[in-house]
């Protein structure tokens, strides 16, 4: 049984930085792609970044490159979210997600979803 906990939302001013974590358990194998998404309120879900986890190959959705960082733990089986220069439209639940997809991108590509843990920018 997969399972996916996040931890490491929070309330943060504008400007500031917050680290998330997804702990894993129960992934079999080393070519599915774990990654966040975020939902704000009245909005779809959509991706933020991504990681294959075999290879460390990352990618980031435009609206948050060069400020957050994707990463992983192979050993702790734990994917990483670094938000750093935090902006109000940040403000969102940012979700955990793995896929048996190489290059995740899309709600529809994620098998598994943690919780959810809420980010909230203050201006």
């Amino acid at each position: 049984q997969v399972q996916l906990v996040e931890s490491g939302g929070g309330l943060v001013q504008a400007g500031g930085s917050l680290r998330l974590s997804c702990a894993a358990s129960g992934l079999t194998s080393r070519w599915y792609s774990m990654g966040w998404f975020r939902q704000a309120p009245g909005k779809e879900r959509e991706f933020v970044a991504a990681i294959q986890y075999f290879t460390g190959n990352t990618a980031y959705a435009d609206s948050v490159k060069g400020r957050f960082t994707i990463s992983r733990d192979n050993v702790k089986a734990t994917v990483s979210l670094q938000l750093n220069n935090l902006k109000p439209e940040d403000t969102a639940v940012y979700y955990c997600a793995a896929s048996r997809t190489i290059g995740l991108r899309t709600t529809t590509q994620s098998d598994y979803w943690g919780q959810g843990t809420q980010v909230t920018v203050s201006s």
